[in-house]
């Protein structure tokens, strides 16, 4: 593990097909998601139509929707997906033995 990358925990703590958050001081919270197929990935926990919290949407696939108003949001890019418009920024992520590491620096944009 190297500087760059904070260790928020095992991979096995993040329910399949659902999400934990990490707070951010001063900044905004990270949404850490994991897929049915044991993919992790980390975006702004915020939907970029009302900021509803990504974490608390359904997961499928490998996107989340947002529990407000059902707006899809692909994982991997942030971008809705279908006719809705909008990013939510993502977070580098790594797993390394069954840790999920997120990028340092994202993390600081975050709370900037």
């Amino acid at each position: 593990m190297t500087p760059e990358w904070l260790d928020i925990g095992a991979a096995s703590d993040i329910p399949l097909r659902g999400a934990r958050t990490v707070p951010v001081a001063d900044g905004e919270e990270i949404a850490v998601f994991r897929t049915g197929s044991n993919r992790i990935y980390a975006l702004v926990n915020r939907c970029p139509h009302k900021k509803g919290p990504l974490s608390q949407g359904i997961v499928h696939g490998d996107s989340v929707a947002c529990p407000l108003h059902n707006w899809i949001i692909s994982l991997s890019t942030g971008e809705a997906i279908g006719a809705d418009v909008g990013c939510t920024p993502t977070i580098p992520v790594r797993v390394i033995s069954g840790r999920v590491l997120i990028c340092r620096a994202s993390v600081l944009e975050r709370a900037a």
